[in-house]
């Protein structure tokens, strides 16, 4: 056994960076083992994150690392491999975590922040785009791709909801409907009222010209033109750590439609495992950057507590014994 911390944060993405903040700044011992692949790598901006809106996101971690290391933290670059609790009341340290390195060490508390994958449709073409023109969210690509040519590929009943919504950011948006299910009445009328263009069939491709969408080969042969073209993922946990701690998964579920899976949890990040929390995209599959950090300092200050109620019962043992 190598080394034993208060803590140790899976996962140095905004969330895990900025738990490991909150506690490295309350004076805690905390390790952060991050893997380096981070979701929102392929793409090229971090927006609606006050103060840096526009930043790379590589810059922000990069940023985040060195303030946590500022304050004592260590930073490892590797992956925790498996976990496990040990009730020893000799050792301090319940949690056990094997690193991929070869390395074991204890933590009193173990925050996973080990986000989650986007699980993309399967067209020729789309994944290779991932990031850059192909998106998902609205608030986070809206504005890069105001007022031009827009194709929202419907893989599910939410597809509808969010041609509604880039429509806000472009007067020409075609809902191309893919293997989502038929539009019904009422969701046809409000397409029709926003000017949305509706296109049945199947996708085969996605057509790129000079390092750009230029549109949505169908099936049948024909081909939708868009500079951008919106997918609806399914967001899917990371679990590999999670499964090896016996905590369990749930699925989420939007219209009847599965969108993802994630660790359920308290508002402070509490799990049913004690002493083991999450944080950001494992646990909230909509949780955009500034609100995974945000997440991660709020979970940061209830472990926190959290140690402060053991050592305040280690102290009050110790004070009535003597």
């Amino acid at each position: 056994m190598d080394e034993s911390y208060d803590v140790v944060v899976v996962g140095g993405g905004p969330a895990g960076l900025a738990g490991a903040l909150c506690l490295a700044r309350a004076r805690r011992t905390v390790l952060v083992v991050d893997a380096g692949n981070p979701r929102n790598d392929p793409a090229e901006h971090v927006h609606d994150y006050l103060g840096r809106d526009g930043d790379a996101p590589g810059a922000l971690l990069a940023d985040g690392r060195a303030e946590v290391a500022g304050y004592g933290a260590d930073i490892v670059d590797g992956t925790v491999v498996s976990a496990r609790v040990d009730d020893d009341d000799a050792v301090d340290g319940r949690f056990v975590l094997a690193l991929g390195d070869g390395r074991s060490v204890r933590a009193r508390r173990v925050l996973i922040t080990t986000g989650l994958t986007d699980e993309l449709p399967d067209v020729p073409g789309l994944a290779r785009r991932w990031g850059h023109d192909v998106v998902h969210c609205p608030y986070c690509h809206g504005w890069e791709w105001r007022d031009l040519p827009l194709a929202v590929l419907g893989t599910g009943p939410t597809a509808v909801q969010q041609a509604q919504l880039f429509r806000q950011w472009s007067d020409d948006v075609t809902f191309v409907q893919h293997t989502a299910p038929d539009p019904d009445d009422e969701e046809r009328e409000q397409l029709a009222a926003l000017g949305v263009a509706c296109v049945a069939g199947e996708v085969s491709e996605v057509q790129v010209t000079e390092d750009r969408i230029t549109g949505l080969r169908l099936a049948s042969g024909g081909v939708v033109p868009c500079r951008a073209v919106v997918v609806v993922p399914r967001f899917t946990v990371r679990s590999g750590l999670i499964d090896s701690l016996g905590l369990g998964t749930a699925q989420e579920e939007e219209k009847g439609h599965v969108v993802g899976s994630y660790v359920p949890s308290a508002p402070t990040g509490g799990t049913d495992v004690p002493g083991l929390y999450v944080a950001g995209n494992v646990t909230d599959l909509h949780a955009q950057v500034l609100a995974a950090a945000a997440a991660g300092l709020k979970t940061g200050t209830a472990i926190n507590t959290d140690l402060l109620a053991e050592d305040l019962g280690r102290a009050l043992a110790v004070h009535r014994g003597s």
